[in-house]
């Protein structure tokens, strides 16, 4: 998997990876003191690289350095958090069970 650059585009509420084979991203809105991710899109030209996972790892890091907390809304957000239990800090004890953490 190579290194990828994620941005963090804040007017449009999301972190984005631009590649020349297309842009994935994954939206968000803040909720108090959480980052809620509602929905992550990676175009067919790019599944099965890691860019998914890359643009995940890089927007979870970025929360967790601004000390704020993950409502993982958008399935695939939710099922990187339940394979790297290094992000299950940033999701509230009460939510892990609703999303089967």
């Amino acid at each position: 998997m190579t290194q990828n650059e994620v941005q963090n585009n804040r007017e449009a509420g999301r972190y984005e990876v631009r590649t020349g084979a297309g842009m994935a991203f994954a939206e968000y809105r803040p909720a108090g003191g959480s980052v809620m991710f509602t929905h992550t899109e990676v175009p067919e030209t790019l599944e099965g690289q890691g860019i998914g996972s890359e643009l995940v790892k890089a927007a979870l890091d970025d929360v967790k350095a601004q000390g704020k907390k993950v409502i993982p809304l958008c399935p695939f957000v939710a099922a990187y958090i339940g394979q790297h239990h290094e992000y299950l800090e940033l999701v509230d004890p009460a939510q892990r069970g609703a999303l089967g953490m």
